[in-house]
This record gives structure tokens, sequence and C-alpha cells, in this order.
């Protein structure tokens, strides 16, 4: 459902958007509507990949490297007795 929204420009900037629109065959009210939505969907897109790399963050990942041995099989000194 569509609803419409009154905002307050500056007349200069107004003119403007007038002619802007006017050049691309559409109007002012449709040139916001998509750059609003844009954003939006440039917030979700951001929002899903922070999240995304939050997640990858709270996980242990392996580096490659062997495992470390226990302590006290690294310090067995029965070999050397």
């Amino acid at each position: 459902m569509k609803r419409n929204i009154t905002i307050a420009v500056e007349a200069r900037l107004l003119r403007q958007a007038r002619v802007f629109a006017a050049r691309r065959g559409t109007s002012i009210s449709a040139m916001l509507a998509m750059e609003l939505q844009r954003i939006v969907e440039q917030e979700d897109i951001y929002a899903q990949s922070k999240r995304r790399a939050l997640d990858y963050l709270r996980a242990p990942f392996h580096l490659g490297g062997k495992r470390i041995r226990e302590r006290d099989t690294s310090h067995d000194r029965k070999s050397l007795r």
C-alpha cells in the first residue's frame, strides 16, 4: 500500500529536481521512492553482511597447525630414566 509523504526543500532544489525528473521521463515522487528503496535495500544487505561476519568471528576456526599435545605428554621424563 502506497502512502504519501510531505517534504520541505528549497525552491532552487525543487526546480532542479523537476528538470532532472523530466529529463528521465519520471516524477519527483517516483525518483524519491526509487532512491528510498535503494537505500533500504543497501541497509538490509549491510546488516546481513555484518551479521554473517560477526557469526564468523564467534565461531572457532582451524588455522591448519597440528594439535598441541597435553602438558603431561610433553614433559614425560620416563624415557630419560
